[in-house]
């Protein structure tokens, strides 16, 4: 998160009766304004269907903060509160936008907001077309004035033709560099910081390639189960909830190539470029992808009932709560190199990590010496939920005789920098109240994460309804997935390994 103050400027806040605003968004607010990087002139609209005032919306800030912020500063508290209005309004009535334009010029009379308005769609996927038409027909998006943009949360369409006809019906609105396509693992320190490791370090910007990686891992394990969210995650699974987003965003990181500096466009150029080199044909997805479904036990130090039994959920229901998928990039930096990915809910551990083995050094040096532990080097960048990064290494084990350990050498941003509070959204918000939109995405690499996926779902709906392998909560996921790994001759990165290499 930079130092810089951002310009004066309105937050209107679409759903801001809902969680995402209460857990999330008004405590970014408030940790910007504690760090000083909110300008004076600086303004909240929430709209929303629920009844309720001004000062109802404040006394929500101040709960959300009791629970979400420690040690609150009463000062920072009051500055936004004193900054806070609402809108009552249905989405899709014309007259909730023009409450909405009268409210953000009565704000800039008081507040001195120069015209500069954000629109956060803290609101159902289904609505994202129609907010920002609605916008546009009540005359919101126009920059005549002041600069207008819109932030959207995932998902960001349900495959890749809708994800084309969203893109192009917001583009009949809004031009792209108004447009925030959000995604909240990019605000982690971790990630941002793959691009640092990568290319401003001697050390590995050699080694990043086919010549020296045997493979790569990128995990996003979950404890928790689908809970009450039955409803929503039924038509949508594991591998659309975050593979074209999460799990894509951090192969681009990996895979992508040099950009040719860190202006937003050339990095999500590269970015981009890296997704549509992934090839997945018919048959390698029958052979490298695996779905399966979590049935009852313990995760997250408590009883846990199947998927199947959750609220929500139909008894015979044939949706995939964890995925892994062996895929291939077809380029000349990773050809033959094997890339890994595995999501699921219901795991022994959370957690967000990238493993990157190295290739073995010749062993040849070491005939007739104890090799049973040299250890391949494990580079592993560790995002949730702790952050840091950690390197395993060989090394003499003390005594007269020539033994071989394991090293790990760990770093957590916790032992090495001043942190500050942080959800993950202050720097996304920041960024795009300065109208940086480097950690955002562009149209064409949303739709190239949604061509990572579409081949599987189009083979996913060929071959029609199957009964899916299962596991068990709180294990490290299904059998099938260790084969997947283990006919290779490799095995996946035990969740519980503690956050070390």
């Amino acid at each position: 998160m930079g130092e810089k103050t951002s310009d004066p400027c309105v937050l209107v806040i679409f759903g801001a009766a809902g969680d995402l605003t209460m857990r999330l968004l008004l405590p970014s607010l408030y940790n910007l304004r504690a760090a000083g990087l909110l300008p004076e002139d600086f303004a909240i609209v929430g709209v929303a269907r629920a009844d309720k005032s001004d000062e109802t919306f404040r006394d929500e800030l101040r709960e959300s903060l009791a629970r979400f912020v420690k040690d609150a500063a009463e000062k920072d508290s009051k500055w936004l509160a004193e900054r806070m209005y609402y809108v009552r309004g249905d989405f899709d009535d014309a007259k909730t936008y023009a409450a909405v334009g009268a409210k953000l010029k009565e704000i800039d009379r008081t507040h001195q907001t120069a015209g500069n308005a954000l629109f956060y769609l803290a609101v159902p996927p289904s609505m994202f077309g129609p907010v920002v038409k609605a916008l546009g027909e009540a005359n919101l998006a126009g920059e005549e004035q002041g600069w207008r943009r819109v932030i959207v949360e995932k998902p960001f369409g349900h495959d890749l033709p809708s994800a084309q006809a969203l893109n192009r019906e917001m583009l009949s609105v809004l031009k792209e560099e108004q447009i925030y396509r959000i995604d909240h693992y990019l605000g982690k320190e971790t990630v941002q910081n793959i691009m640092v490791l990568r290319f401003a370090n001697g050390l590995f910007a050699p080694l990043w390639n086919r010549d020296h990686i045997d493979h790569v891992q990128i995990t996003v394990a979950e404890t928790l189960g689908v809970e009450t969210r039955g409803k929503f995650y039924e038509p949508t699974g594991a591998l659309r909830d975050m593979v074209p987003n999460h799990l894509a965003q951090l192969l681009s990181l990996i895979a992508m190539e040099p950009p040719n500096c860190f202006d937003a466009n050339d990095l999500r150029t590269e970015k981009a470029k890296a997704l549509r080199a992934v090839h997945l044909t018919k048959d390698e997805v029958r052979a490298n992808v695996v779905r399966a479904q979590y049935t009852a036990g313990s995760a997250g130090g408590r009883q846990m009932p199947g998927y199947r039994e959750s609220e929500g959920v139909a008894r015979d229901s044939a949706t995939e709560t964890y995925v892994a998928i062996k895929l291939r990039i077809e380029n000349w930096r990773w050809a033959g190199v094997p890339f890994y990915l595995r999501t699921g809910k219901a795991l022994a551990k959370r957690r967000s990590e990238v493993l990157i083995r190295f290739k073995r050094a010749p062993a040849a040096l070491f005939q007739g010496v104890p090799t049973a532990d040299l250890v391949p080097n494990d580079l592993v960048l560790h995002i949730q939920p702790e952050e840091g990064a950690s390197l395993k290494v060989s090394a003499k084990r003390p005594g007269p005789s020539l033994k071989l350990g394991e090293v790990n050498m760990t770093f957590n941003y916790a032992d090495y920098f001043e942190t500050t509070p942080k959800t993950g959204y202050e720097t996304l918000l920041h960024d795009c109240m300065l109208g940086d939109a480097t950690l955002f995405q562009r149209a064409d690499n949303i739709e190239a994460g949604w061509s990572v996926v579409q081949p599987i779902l189009d083979c996913w709906a060929e071959a029609g309804r199957v009964a899916l392998p299962e596991y068990a909560a709180g294990s490290q996921g299904p059998e099938a997935a260790d084969a997947l790994l283990h006919r290779d001759g490799r095995q996946w990165r035990s969740l519980e390994d503690n956050g070390k290499a």
